[in-house]
């Protein structure tokens, strides 16, 4: 494996043996020194276009808990705001020595771009409304380790809610998910769905009310306002009435119903009652699994058959 650009350049096998990996990377995090020399020499860029807290120092941590080199890119003051372009500051930053670039980008498909532009491994963090592959296999391991699911995921029935026409999250999830045989279906408005979900795996569905009972996993999206140009909703009132996760809702969730969050949650829009109180509440057990599964990916993609003891 060279790049990780998308879920789709993983099978189900591929998927199992990240999160099998990820199985040792916890034990390593366990440890009074959490730390290996796994990558010692490697170099890790995080390149992120866009803001990001759980993302890039996760990703930071991951590498240096493997004891890769790290350099955070930081857009802000860099020449990007000289008109550098985006090739230009790849092979500017190629020339200091990188062994992985990790990308995020407003764009959707710059980490293919930039895949050929460079000879080192290209992670992808997030592309536009695209891919968000390492979100995918953390939501996997979660769910694997909450559920005790570790040969897949066949019958499971997971419900993702929201905002799906702008989440990246949602489609990476959908495949990830689909792959390890869940059954998923999206709620959320017609104008919050994709113009076509044609070859999706997915049902789809307006009522939340009629699957909140019979689901096994919850997996609340938040309103991305930030990418939209128009009015989708008639207001934020009611769409938490129709699709927020309210008191009422929590309160028919079965015992053992996972409820799971990307980040950042918009309390009091899609989760109305306090995520801490639900038992079933695993949203920061997915970001301490984050740097595991992306200590994973990294020693999958520069890991020489080095001992991770």
């Amino acid at each position: 494996m060279k790049h990780l650009r998308s879920i789709e350049e993983l099978d189900a096998a591929g998927i199992l043996s990240l999160l099998e990996l990820t199985d040792h990377m916890v034990e390593i995090n366990a440890r009074p020194i959490p730390k290996v020399p796994a990558l010692r020499g490697k170099n890790v860029v995080n390149i992120f276009f866009e803001d990001s807290t759980r993302t890039r120092l996760s990703f930071e941590t991951a590498a240096k808990r493997l004891s890769a080199d790290v350099m955070t890119f930081s857009v802000g003051t860099s020449s990007v705001n000289k008109g550098e372009s985006l090739r230009d500051t790849i092979e500017t930053v190629q020339a200091m020595g990188v062994d992985a670039f990790v990308i995020r980008h407003k764009s959707s498909g710059v980490p293919w771009q930039i895949s050929n532009w460079t000879d080192a491994s290209v992670i992808n963090a997030g592309d536009g409304w695209h891919q968000h592959p390492t979100q995918a296999l953390l939501d996997c391991y979660t769910i694997r380790q909450a559920l005790g699911r570790k040969g897949g995921f066949e019958g499971l029935r997971i419900a993702i809610v929201g905002d799906i026409k702008h989440s990246r999250v949602a489609r990476s999830d959908v495949q990830a998910f689909a792959a390890l045989g869940a059954h998923v279906t999206l709620v959320a408005p017609p104008t919050l769905l994709p113009p076509s979900i044609a070859g999706w795996p997915v049902e789809t569905s307006q009522d939340l009310d009629s699957l909140v009972g019979k689901v096994d996993v919850l997996y609340l999206l938040r309103m991305q306002r930030e990418r939209m140009s128009e009015a989708l909703i008639p207001s934020l009132r009611e769409y938490t009435d129709r699709f927020g996760l309210t008191a009422d809702r929590a309160r028919r969730l079965g015992d053992s119903t996972l409820v799971m969050h990307p980040g950042p949650m918009n309390r009091g829009v899609e989760i109305a009652v306090d995520p801490s109180e639900l038992p079933g509440n695993v949203i920061i057990q997915q970001v301490a699994n984050g740097v595991a599964v992306r200590m994973a990916v990294l020693f999958q993609l520069l890991g020489q058959g080095d001992s991770l003891a």
